[in-house]
């Protein structure tokens, strides 16, 4: 359908049916957010910890980190993904679906394909987000030290340790 047929109907029920979905779209946020934006810093900052005197630095300590919390990020969102589309794929005029009807119709699901049609197509899923996250979490830290450089270069930051030395 295109948008402006979508919007029309949903204006029709004061836009709520554009909401459906939204519980489990708050948890694959959360999820995203604890794993990929604080886990995977903090694994990577004890991995390298670890494992600097194997000279292991921060790109290979990301990737390692990323590698490792990627698989969980993935089991984690995967089912709530299911559960967003479920729930978004009803009539805009019909009845919503709900969490727990939708979380009926996936173990349903399960019961008929197992859990492979939970998870299936997810081995490349998986080295996708390691790459991507490694990436980001790289530009992050490139971008970090880039704008702490300039700003010590022209004076507009003092790093604590040289705090008191002028």
């Amino acid at each position: 359908k295109p948008i402006m047929e979508i919007l029309r109907e949903s204006a029709k029920h004061n836009f709520v049916p554009l909401f459906r979905g939204t519980v489990p779209l708050i948890g694959h946020s959360l999820a995203s957010a604890l794993l990929g934006l604080a886990g995977q810093p903090k694994l990577q900052k004890y991995i390298k910890t670890e494992l600097s005197h194997h000279g292991v630095g921060n790109f290979t300590s990301g990737l390692l980190a990323s590698a490792a919390v990627t698989p969980i990020y993935v089991a984690v969102t995967n089912p709530l993904s299911r559960l967003e589309v479920i729930m978004q794929t009803s009539k805009i005029d019909g009845k919503a679906i709900g969490v727990i009807d939708a979380c009926k119709e996936m173990v349903q699901d399960s019961k008929q394909f197992g859990l492979r049609g939970v998870f299936r197509g997810q081995g490349l899923g998986i080295a996708k987000g390691i790459l991507s996250l490694t990436a980001f979490h790289q530009g992050r830290i490139w971008l970090t030290d880039a704008f702490r450089n300039h700003n010590i270069s022209n004076g507009s930051y003092i790093p604590p340790h040289n705090v008191g030395s002028a």
